[in-house]
């Protein structure tokens, strides 16, 4: 399958998932991510849920991160140029949703260089097992991935399990060191 064939797909099966289900593989995803040898570090960058795409909700991270004392960096996307800025997620950050439906933070946050970010927790449409992605196809993510530094943990978070054919890499197309999804977390290396 293509990537589109695949985006849409797997689109439509997020589409009939309950609101319930949601919940549930959100808190079993957060619960496999405390098995990963990840929470040594400082900064970690959280995606905010499109909650009309039913992607994952990562309010049950944010409580972790929060509870382990963590920085969480969550973006702010320009839909002209394609880009993201990162900002520092504090009890002062004042949050919105944009006109894609994404919670974003205002311009007045604390900016964060993506140099700084340790580890990434990734949205995604679907995954391969061998850590390629589809995601919604604008390449926000792909772009972004490609500031951090070369040792950045990428770590897809999927409520679907990975596809065992691989999916097509585009050049600019950033893979993953971990895929988590409600009943197994897999290590890329």
């Amino acid at each position: 399958m293509t990537k589109h064939e695949l985006r849409r797909e797997y689109l439509d099966r997020r589409r009939a998932l309950t609101d319930i289900e949601v919940q549930e593989s959100s808190l079993q995803i957060a619960n496999k991510a405390l098995e990963l040898d990840i929470w040594s570090f400082s900064n970690y960058h959280v995606f905010l849920p499109i909650q009309k795409q039913k992607e994952i909700n990562t309010e049950y991270l944010l409580h972790i991160l929060q509870g382990k004392d963590k920085n969480i960096v969550v973006s702010k996307s320009n839909f002209e140029d394609i880009s993201m800025s990162h900002y520092l997620l504090t009890d002062q950050t004042k949050l919105r949703i944009n006109s894609h439906g994404i919670p974003e933070p205002d311009q007045n946050g604390i900016p964060i260089d993506e140099k700084n970010i340790d580890v990434v927790f990734v949205p995604l449409v679907i995954a391969d097992r061998f850590g390629n992605r589809v995601g919604y196809g604008k390449g926000f993510y792909d772009r972004f991935l490609k500031k951090c530094r070369p040792d950045v943990i990428k770590i897809g978070l999927s409520m679907f399990k990975p596809i065992e054919s691989k999916i097509d890499m585009h050049v600019n197309d950033v893979g993953l060191n971990y895929i988590l999804y409600g009943e197994e977390v897999i290590d890329l290396g």
